[in-house]
């Protein structure tokens, strides 16, 4: 078991660490802007005027993304049926609305491709995952992403052999769900009580907290604090604030 101390918190007889990818891994958040923008400009161009309220659900606002927003949080399924929603309310029926949203979404995946150009790996992460890793923590990884784009994104930083544990929101459990934390512990065979959390969103901080998680750390790289991050335990500005004090 690992102690572990982030600023004045420390947390003990720690078994295992879940992180979140998008923003707390992976500088994600211009990329999930670009694609939201081309979203709503692909049904735009079939129904004009729409553009902007989507822009606004997607939580897009001035070109800059929301943290909290749908885009940023939400998974692509919550996304294309709010997308739906907001056509449907022009006359269309539910099933017509439906197919528009899934056609645009396809088509602007196709346009803006991930990958590790646009979606990098936050500086400093690397180090951190291999230390933990070291230290004898298991390590995994619990992302509104879909799972095949979490093991790209592992596969991709040669990852395979520290992150043992990869879930998505094509799976059963999704977040705030504290089924998913606990799958994870029980798949890991960890207990919830001796794995933390580490997260830079209030349904990270929900899940793990309903889970009887040792502890929360929220992050929000480059800022010292985060509203949104309030309820979290101690909340840091960069993975290499986690720090290893015994193993």
């Amino acid at each position: 078991m690992v102690t572990i101390q982030c600023k004045n918190q420390i947390f003990t007889n720690i078994q295992a660490v879940l992180f979140d990818k998008d923003g707390t891994l992976e500088d994600s958040q211009s990329f999930l802007r670009e694609l939201g923008i081309k979203r709503a400009r692909l049904i735009d161009a079939q129904i004009p005027g729409i553009g902007e309220p989507l822009l606004m659900s997607f939580g897009i606002l001035d070109n800059k993304l929301d943290l909290t927003g749908l885009m940023a949080v939400g998974t692509r399924q919550e996304n294309e049926i709010a997308a739906a929603a907001y056509i449907a309310e022009t006359g269309r029926g539910w099933f017509e609305s439906r197919a528009i949203a899934h056609h645009a979404f396809q088509e602007a995946d196709q346009y803006l491709q991930r990958n590790p150009r646009t979606s990098p790996i936050f500086a400093g992460c690397l180090d951190v995952l291999k230390a933990l890793s070291q230290a004898g923590l298991k390590l995994g990884i619990l992302s509104a992403d879909s799972t095949a784009n979490i093991q790209r994104f592992v596969e991709h930083h040669q990852l395979s052999d520290i992150i043992q544990f990869m879930s998505g929101a094509d799976q059963r459990f999704k977040k705030p769900d504290p089924a998913l934390f606990l799958q994870a512990c029980q798949i890991l065979n960890v207990e919830p009580q001796l794995t933390l959390m580490v997260g830079d969103a209030q349904v990270d901080i929900e899940m793990a907290k309903q889970a009887n998680a040792a502890g929360v750390i929220g992050i929000c790289w480059g800022q010292s604090a985060a509203s949104i991050l309030k309820n979290a335990d101690v909340i840091i500005s960069h993975l290499d604030q986690i720090s290893i004090l015994d193993a």
